[in-house]
Parts: structure tokens; sequence; C-alpha cells
């Protein structure tokens, strides 16, 4: 049994930043993939940003490229989204999710563990 709880939300204007954090327990967190996803209202939960068991693959959504960051510390099992230059459009409640594989899936449907997830709001 997996445990994830996410923090770090927020409210936040345009352009600021905001970093979230995900804890994990329960089983060995450093050999699984690690994603955060985003569901606004109304709309279909929506694949943002995964890492490799050791952090050194990582993929994002073209749609946050270059302006958010995840990152891993599997000695504290925390995963993080580090997000700047943030816009109207992210907001969206934000949730984390483990992959038991070595793969990046990208599809909610791959990931079998969800955190509860965290509202972040940025205001125009």
């Amino acid at each position: 049994q997996v445990q994830l709880v996410d923090s770090g939300g927020g409210l936040v204007q345009a352009g600021g930043s905001l970093r979230l954090s995900c804890a994990a327990s329960g089983r060995t967190f450093s050999r699984t993939t690690m994603g955060w996803f985003r569901q606004a209202p109304g709309e279909e939960r929506q694949f943002v940003a995964a890492s490799s068991w050791n952090g050194i693959r990582t993929f994002y959504a073209n749609s946050v490229k270059g302006r958010f960051t995840i990152s891993r510390t599997n000695t504290e099992n925390t995963v993080y989204l580090q997000m700047n230059s943030l816009k109207p459009e992210d907001t969206a409640v934000y949730y984390c999710a483990e992959a038991d594989t070595i793969l990046i899936p990208t599809t909610p449907g791959r990931y079998g563990y969800w955190g509860q997830g965290t509202q972040v709001t940025v205001s125009s």
C-alpha cells in the first residue's frame, strides 16, 4: 500500500511561483516513476510532468515546459514540482501519482496511486 500526500498549493498572481510537494510512504519509493497531473473544473485530468525513479529522466507537457521543474529526493521519499511564471490557465487541482514502472507514462490510467490533490489558483 502506498500513501501520497500533496501540499504546497495556494493563490498566486500571474507570473508568480509555487512549489508543490508530495510525500510518499508505504513501500519502496526509490524505484518507481512519479508524476504530476492537474485537473481544472469540467476538464479531464491532464499530465503535467513525470520523473524516472532516479530523477535522471524527466518529461513535461508542452504547456509547462520551461516553466515547471519536477525533482525528487528518494532519501526523503518526496517529489516536488517547482512552478514558475504561472499563468491563469495553470489554475487547477494538482495531483501527484506513482507508477510502478521504469517507463514514464503520461496517461492517468498507468498510475496506481494518487495523492489527495492540492489547489493552485493563479489570478490575472
